[in-house]
């Protein structure tokens, strides 16, 4: 009999147990760092040929300090995915997801051409994975894939799919997109600037890199998804799926009891129009306030009047939303918060901060629509946070990993080991080198910023050294750090996503592991034409 898999939570715990094993093997060293200004920016960043060893750390009770310094260091994300889960219990006892969901279905179904080759289906999932893929590959979409997987997941199980269809249409086609980004500023612009290349040069052949790559991943969910389609109970997550089916009931149940009992049914509808006023009228001021919103796209700057135009639509479906029903009140807020999220990102450089408050904001005015007084709201908000707290445990221990490297100061000691090595090699060994350890080195520095500081200040003078083009070895640095986020234990992202969308970490992987190799070798391959090519900007 096989031997029941590890808990998420366990498998994790015992990699920190690894970490620290490691640094009582790996020489514990360290360079110089100093800080520069890249993109207008400071960013601290190493000194070529300052390695040096010191003394040996080695870490035997900052095991135990794992989980506290993993939870500090990841503060920002651990709330958001307790903020985000709160608001979306809240939303979700409204019943408007689900209803929305099933009333989509089922006018695709009705569209639906029997016989065809291509489906509907085919195209919504298409379309969702195209539109995730762009966002990360413009303004590289990540951390904002959390708020989505509570979405996408209950909309795949529904139309006959599993939750990993869910994580992949969102979460995995972003994350293919950020691998292949062609403008990501924490990526290629980074790593641009570090490599002394004008920003965002080489557009063209990342652009190709982008749809070849995209490509790829459309044809593995959308081969996984006919699969389903033919025999759902073929997927690894048919059974604990089930929590998804039966759980869009229970809280819309749930959410009419706790609105019956606090006995404000009666007034739903008053309070749904006085909360349509309350942010027609917001949404007004603030449109009078910022009346037009820039965003850079290709070097240039675009200045249109975002706001305005927002607030006007939502001043006129929003007013027929609220006349229709709570649930028809409550899906247009989530569109809406959704439209914000991506201007916010796009034209005022928001964040986790900001984007937590917003689908807070959501998640209260769902609730004041849908009849529900402060203290039920509250209690369901609670009930949400709880839900998500042990994504929240898994993504501070993931981070305790990287804790336990740095502690024992061993990464500079890999980078060095590494960089000496591919001294010695040739052009195509040399690049396969600095790609294979981009990609490794990702496995425990999955941000994306923090390694192109550490890496680029010395792989860009060593690919010089070895007549490799710096722009090459920033696109090896790109694919790198893309591709294995996926499946990386140590992405605070990873995990929060895995545990919202109910995913044991080790489904996923099993699940995910081949494609990820296949992309592996396809970045190996998309990078030797620039070995051999011109192209513009390598």
């Amino acid at each position: 009999m096989l031997k029941k898999m590890p808990d998420t939570i366990v498998l994790v715990f015992y990699m920190v147990l690894t970490a620290a094993a490691l640094t009582w093997v790996v020489p514990s060293g360290e360079y110089v760092r100093e800080w520069t200004e890249v993109d207008g920016q400071m960013k601290e960043v190493v000194v070529d040929d300052s390695f040096h060893y010191v003394e040996r750390a080695p870490q035997l009770f900052s095991v135990f300090f794992a989980l506290m310094k993993g939870f500090v260091d990841k503060a920002d994300i651990i709330v958001f995915v307790l903020i985000v889960g709160g608001a979306f219990w809240i939303l979700n006892g409204t019943g408007a997801i689900d209803r929305g969901v099933k009333a989509f279905v089922r006018r695709l179904r009705r569209r639906e051409r029997k016989g065809g080759w291509w489906t509907v289906d085919d195209t919504v999932l298409t379309l969702i994975m195209v539109v995730f893929s762009l966002f990360g590959a413009v303004f590289g979409m990540s951390e904002e894939t959390l708020a989505f997987i509570l979405i996408f997941v209950p909309m795949a199980i529904s139309m006959g799919y599993d939750s990993i269809v869910g994580v992949s249409i969102s979460y995995l086609a972003a994350h293919v997109g950020f691998a292949g980004a062609m403008l990501n500023p924490f990526t290629v612009g980074v790593a641009q600037g570090l490599a002394g290349l004008p920003l965002f040069s080489g557009v063209e052949y990342r652009f190709l890199c982008w749809l070849v790559l995209t490509a790829a991943a459309v044809a593995v969910v959308l081969a996984y998804a006919r699969k389903l389609r033919k025999d759902p109970t073929v997927s690894p997550m048919y059974r604990l799926d089930d929590f998804w089916r039966r759980g869009a009931e229970a809280a819309v149940s749930e959410g009419l009891a706790d609105t019956a009992a606090a006995g404000v049914l009666t007034s739903a509808v008053r309070r749904r129009y006085i909360v349509y006023i309350v942010l027609a009228v917001t949404q007004v001021v603030m449109a009078c306030l910022y009346p037009m919103a820039a965003f850079d796209l290709f070097g240039r700057t675009f200045q249109l009047p975002v706001l305005p135009c927002i607030a006007g639509l939502f001043v006129l479906c929003g007013g027929y939303a609220a006349h229709r029903s709570s649930a028809a009140f409550s899906m247009g807020l989530l569109l809406f918060t959704i439209l914000y999220l991506v201007v916010g990102v796009l034209c005022y450089a928001w964040y986790m901060t900001e984007i937590a408050g917003l689908f807070f904001a959501m998640g209260l005015a769902a609730g004041l629509a849908s009849g529900l007084g402060m203290n039920p709201l509250m209690r369901r908000f609670m009930e949400g946070v709880k839900d998500m707290l042990e994504p929240a445990m898994i993504i501070g221990l993931a981070s305790g990993i990287i804790f336990i490297l740095r502690e024992g100061k061993i990464i500079d000691t890999l980078l060095y080991s590494v960089s000496y090595a591919m001294s010695e090699a040739g052009e195509v060994a040399s690049l396969a080198g600095m790609y294979l350890f981009q990609t490794l080195l990702n496995v425990v520095m999955p941000s994306g910023s923090a390694k192109a500081a550490l890496t680029m200040p010395i792989m860009a003078p060593l690919s010089d050294l070895l007549h490799i083009s710096r722009q090459t070895t920033v696109l090896a640095f790109q694919f790198g750090d893309g591709f294995t986020n996926m499946i990386t234990p140590t992405s605070g992202i990873l995990m929060g996503v895995l545990g919202a969308a109910r995913i044991p970490y080790t489904v996923w992987l099993k699940w995910v592991y081949k494609f990820i190799l296949f992309c592996i070798g396809l970045g190996f391959l998309l990078l030797l034409p620039t070995l051999y090519f011109t192209f513009n900007g390598f």
